[in-house]
């Protein structure tokens, strides 16, 4: 019997070795190729797209299998902006306009809207608003071509009688050389127009009682909301009964170019009899720095401040009752920081009646020539300006009645030089 020697096939051990070297070799080489794909085209592998680590294990598919169709990438949600690039298309598609920016309230930037308030309400308390005011810049040289303007500070109780006359008054003049503030007993009766001078003028105000304490409070939040615009140079205080007795260019002059306040500031028998010393003597206010003087004042800038940062003085003035501080506060806060440019009396006309606590009150019969030449002309007073003499003693006077509306708006033009 012929035995055929035919070849077995036989497995050997090493190849099968060598086959799962390569397996193991071939499946982390599939998942790193899987990962770096990933790093590259991080939308590529988005579902429901085959994960890499699928395609890692089948590097020989079946001939069977049968190849899944290309998905269609989601449509983004309004909500998520679409991070995927556009397809590419031989055809270019026309683009959409874009839809315009919803609109924003524009917001006040720069050193304009700090330098000048467009307006003069606002939502601060007393302590803010007079913390704010007392903010004053250590360099003398602006960053902006800087008029000087006249503050009208009118200290009223419910109504503006003489308005018109003041309005004559203001009439083509430049905004840019004077403000308005009013404090007004609340309500304020008046129904202005719009195209007024004094329209939206009012400041955040508060009640007043003569001789008391608030009404000096009044005096420093009005002289606080007109520190807020940083042109404001000098301040004047006046009331309802108030007139301008010489035209704005004069005022205005008169006021800018003086190198002093004008502050009414005396020392006498009358004034000590209202210094309480349990009351100002813990507060460092001696009998030897108190002063009386007239209520209505017009100061400049660096005054104003003093006046609404004074924490140290005020306090005392406040506590104290029956002691008419209105014609006390301001004269002996002059006089306790030695403040030299002062003048020394106020610019505001007022005829006093023997006994009397109040001044002359003018109406309608008592409006002249002569009594309006007479408060010009300064009634025989010997004032100086500047340090020279002056014929000008005065630019304002008080007290004026409504009835006296009528001869004042006739008379205004021929003395006064407006209207």
């Amino acid at each position: 019997m012929n035995n055929t020697n035919k070849p077995m096939v036989t497995s050997h051990p090493g190849s099968r070795l060598l086959k799962a070297v390569l397996l193991l070799l071939l499946f982390p080489l599939g998942f790193i190729m899987g990962m770096i794909s990933m790093a590259n085209f991080p939308h590529f592998y988005e579902s429901p797209i085959i994960p890499p680590i699928l395609l890692s294990s089948s590097l020989a598919p079946s001939p069977s299998a049968t190849p899944m169709p290309t998905p269609t990438p989601p449509s983004p949600s309004p909500e998520t902006q679409c991070l995927c690039p556009p397809p590419l298309s031989s055809t270019p598609t026309p683009s959409s306009p874009s839809p315009p920016p919803a609109e924003r309230p524009a917001t006040p930037r720069g050193l304009m809207s700090f330098i000048t308030p467009s307006g003069v309400m606002h939502d601060m308390t007393d302590d803010e608003l007079l913390w704010r005011a007392s903010m004053a810049p250590k360099v003398s040289r602006t960053p902006y071509t800087r008029v000087p303007k006249v503050a009208f500070l009118f200290l009223v109780r419910n109504q503006l009688p003489l308005r018109p006359l003041w309005e004559k008054f203001f009439a083509g003049q430049k905004h840019e050389l004077y403000t308005i503030y009013v404090h007004s007993f609340p309500p304020f009766a008046a129904t202005l127009p719009t195209d007024s001078v004094f329209h939206g003028r009012m400041i955040p105000s508060q009640r007043t009682t003569w001789g008391d304490a608030n009404l000096v409070e009044a005096e420093r939040r009005l002289l606080a909301n007109a520190l807020l615009d940083q042109s404001n140079e000098r301040f004047a205080l006046l009331s309802e009964s108030c007139i301008p007795i010489y035209d704005f260019p004069t005022i205005y002059t008169h006021l800018t170019g003086s190198n002093n306040s004008f502050i009414d500031c005396f020392d006498n028998a009358s004034a000590r009899v209202r210094y309480k010393p349990d009351i100002f003597t813990p507060h460092n206010i001696t009998i030897s720095q108190w002063r009386k003087g007239s209520q209505w004042f017009e100061m400049d800038r660096a005054l104003a401040v003093e006046v609404v940062s004074d924490e140290a003085y005020f306090p005392a003035f406040r506590d104290c009752r029956r002691c008419v501080i209105d014609e006390h506060y301001i004269p002996t806060l002059v006089s306790i920081l030695g403040w030299r440019r002062n003048a020394n009396r106020t610019l505001t006309y007022m005829e006093w009646q023997p006994k009397n606590p109040h001044p002359r009150r003018h109406g309608a019969e008592d409006v002249t020539v002569e009594l309006l030449m007479k408060m010009r002309g300064g009634a025989g007073n010997n004032c100086t300006y500047n340090g020279a003499a002056s014929n000008v003693c005065f630019v304002f006077a008080r007290k004026f009645s409504p009835d006296s509306l009528g001869p004042l708006l006739e008379l205004a033009p021929k003395i006064m030089g407006f209207g």
